[in-house]
């Protein structure tokens, strides 16, 4: 059995080397490193937006959430498609030429040049930011990788997580972002294959009158997403869909996947792509933690529950080669979060702060030691288990949204927002989003609300009311 899945994951990491040893280029330039020269096709472009969103959360977290909490929280999965979406349709192309025009290899750079910020203010609050919520989502990457490593080699949970740190170093530190990317590309494809396969093999296998069939009845299911039509019902509707849907206008590792694409033109072509992809996986998914109910455990981590359906169907070396799809998608992420927080550490920090005539050459140096510091950083925190997977993901989601989201859609549609607006609806954002889980905790235990809710709206006032109250608007 050891044997069997020992070679089914090492096949699958075969083939991954194979693909970024193939798809490396000489990295002649930052640029090359950190958005592979603006050089991506759309098909590419697309998997590498989307493999880089949807971690092990998707296998393990949001499958739990579902089983543990009921089919309400599948609100989660349309707030995220309809936010995507507009993010593909509004911000993307609008993304990729302001960031060519400012000739900037991050968002913390392109709001630097934007708004005029001489002082490089912007920048560094940015790129702080940047690294204090990346590196909780990392952790929680993380903690998915020593949970799965642990119950397939019956190994510590340390060991679990030191395996999946050197894991997700390896394909950054040889190729940068283009290697990422086309390494993306084909876990997307996989990913999107195993997490439909499962539960239509189950739903085919299982005999009438199973339990399975039970949970998936339209009527129950129509009546978990909709309790009734009471006030209460549809402001939980709109925390759980914009409490996540929000946060994807300021994801850093995934707006960074817009501004890489060769064509602007067809960002069309991309979003169609992308959002196919995308609808598949989180229906697929969301079916996945309805048929998971039936065979969740009292007692036992619902994380795992994926892992023990996929067990009980397949052989080791099929079960194993399944279960690299949760590798696939921990690995993009954590691969396109570790990339963001080196350019942050070169850009906003190196050449910003310590050598502004630094060389390509030295740029990139520090890049790798930058990917080997955040992994670190990560480590730590993934170590101490601090909260489940599904919360950490979440607060640094919210985190990463409420401080970037709201200054990416105004400096792209508002001609009207300052310097300082830019600097205080960062600070405000982030603090808001950092502290709000302990004000709910306090204030509002039993109905808590999300904080991207306070967070990104109260950005965009915040923004708006420095703005007009403040010094000369950006006219840039």
């Amino acid at each position: 059995m050891v044997f069997s899945t020992v070679s089914a994951i090492t096949l699958y990491f075969f083939l991954l080397f194979l693909i970024a040893f193939f798809s490396r280029k000489r990295q002649a330039t930052a640029q090359d490193f950190i958005l592979g020269g603006r050089g991506l096709n759309y098909y590419v472009t697309a998997m590498a937006a989307h493999a880089s969103d949807m971690s092990a959360w998707l296998f393990m977290a949001y499958p739990a959430v579902i089983i543990t909490s009921g089919i309400f929280n599948a609100w989660t999965a349309v707030g995220l498609i309809v936010c995507m979406y507009l993010n593909w349709h509004y911000v993307a192309p609008r993304i990729r030429k302001a960031t060519e025009k400012h000739n900037s290899l991050t968002l913390s750079a392109y709001f630097e040049s934007h708004f005029q910020d001489r002082k490089g203010i912007i920048r560094l609050l940015s790129a702080l930011m940047a690294f204090f919520f990346f590196t909780i989502y990392i952790s929680a990457g993380l903690m998915g990788l020593g949970l799965l490593f642990g119950d397939i080699f019956d190994i510590s949970y340390l060991w679990g997580i030191t395996i999946g740190i050197i894991i997700v170093v390896i394909y950054p530190l040889i190729g940068g972002y283009v290697t990422l990317a086309w390494t993306d590309f084909f876990q997307g494809l996989f990913l999107l294959f195993m997490i439909a396969i499962v539960p239509i093999h189950l739903l085919l296998k299982a005999e009438p009158g199973h339990a399975v069939f039970e949970t998936l009845q339209l009527k129950s299911v129509l009546k978990g997403l909709f309790p009734d039509l009471s006030l209460s019902t549809i402001v939980g509707i709109f925390f759980i869909a914009t409490g996540w849907g929000l946060g994807y206008f300021g994801q850093p590792h995934i707006v960074t996947k817009f501004m890489g694409i060769k064509k602007v033109e067809e960002m069309n072509k991309s979003k169609r792509v992308g959002i196919g992809w995308m609808i598949i996986v989180l229906f697929a998914a969301t079916v996945i933690g309805l048929i998971g109910s039936a065979y969740f455990v009292e007692g036992k981590n619902p994380n795992l529950t994926f892992i023990d359906m996929v067990n009980s169907l397949y052989s080791p070396f099929f079960a194993a080669f399944i279960l690299c799809a949760i590798l696939a998608a921990a690995i993009s992420v954590m691969g396109s979060q570790v990339l963001v927080l080196t350019s942050h550490v070169t850009e906003d920090f190196y050449k910003t702060l310590i050598h502004r005539n630094a060389t390509s050459d030295q740029m990139i140096r520090v890049a790798r030691m930058g990917i080997l510091f955040s992994a670190l950083i990560a480590y730590i925190i993934a170590y101490f288990q601090i909260s489940s997977i599904y919360n950490l993901v979440f607060y640094a989601w919210a985190g990463l949204g409420c401080s970037f989201g709201p200054l990416v859609l105004l400096s792209l549609f508002s001609k009207r927002i300052t310097r300082m607006g830019a600097i205080v609806g960062i600070c405000f954002g982030g603090v808001v989003a950092a502290i709000w889980p302990l004000l709910n905790e306090a204030f509002l235990p039993y109905y808590p609300i999300p904080a991207m809710i306070p967070g990104f709206i109260g950005n965009v006032l915040v923004i708006y009311g420095v703005s007009f109250w403040g010094a000369r608007p950006v006219r840039n």
